[in-house]
């Protein structure tokens, strides 16, 4: 039974990995077409959110994982 929470937590942190490479890739995208210092700040300040998100659901998806393990 406590597989199924090791799968769940393993699927949440790669939504969250997911979710870091896609605003890892927004920010470099925005690198790329050499904005203003004003531009490219507003573009970083839009993905922060979910930057952090994507931080949280990955440790949240770690600690099902571990507790998973524990209690199985």
């Amino acid at each position: 039974m406590f597989e199924i929470l090791v799968w769940i937590g393993a699927a949440i942190s790669i939504a969250g990995l997911l979710g870091l490479i896609w605003c890892i890739l927004r920010v470099m995208r925005a690198r790329k077409q050499k904005l203003d210092d004003e531009s490219l700040r507003a573009v970083v300040q839009s993905v922060l959110p979910y930057n952090l998100g994507a931080l949280l659901l990955s440790m949240l998806g770690l600690m099902l994982v571990i507790v998973g393990v524990l209690l199985g």
